[in-house]
């Protein structure tokens, strides 16, 4: 396996509290999860990186199989994952990693209304729910904690990915 440390360092220096290497083939990609987009999140789409316009789960699960590792990162409540996986991930890809693409968190928030183009695909990724991307499943089974936060003024675990090859 190749030694991906530098990027786990790199993402711990942006804020992030852990990142680990993980399989693609430990990543759940299920149906359900983009209906909890449509049923239960405000931006359902208001946004270019949510459903009906992020890849469907179908998609996403036949992507995953181009690649052989994936970048996980665990940030706090106050880490910007929408900043930091576009970072990482052009990181990775300038070291040669040509197929590597990230995944945020939640919705995109960096224009208050998106135009019919993004205006800043630098800089934003459709999240991981919003892919069809079961993150409860996925970071459970990989070692990293989460709840469902179930009263205000809870702490928040979010995760963002890099897929790589």
């Amino acid at each position: 396996m190749p030694d991906f440390t530098k990027y786990i360092k790199h993402a711990k220096g942006l804020g992030a509290k852990e990142a680990r290497i993980i399989s693609p083939k430990t990543i759940v990609v299920a149906e359900w999860v983009r209906m909890k987009c449509q049923f239960g999140c405000d931006g359902f789409g208001q946004s270019l990186t949510c459903p009906p316009y992020s890849p469907t789960p179908e998609f996403t699960r036949r992507m995953l199989t181009f690649y052989k590792h994936a970048l996980i990162v665990h940030d706090g409540d106050y880490t910007d994952i929408h900043g930091l996986i576009p970072k990482l991930e052009r990181e990775i890809f300038l070291d040669g990693y040509y197929k590597a693409f990230g995944m945020g968190s939640g919705p995109c928030q960096l224009c208050a209304k998106c135009a019919k183009f993004c205006r800043h695909p630098d800089k934003t990724r459709p999240s991981m729910e919003a892919c069809g991307i079961d993150v409860y499943s996925t970071v459970r089974s990989n070692g990293f904690p989460i709840k469902v936060l179930n009263m205000p003024g809870c702490k928040g675990n979010y995760y963002g990915i890099v897929l790589i090859d």
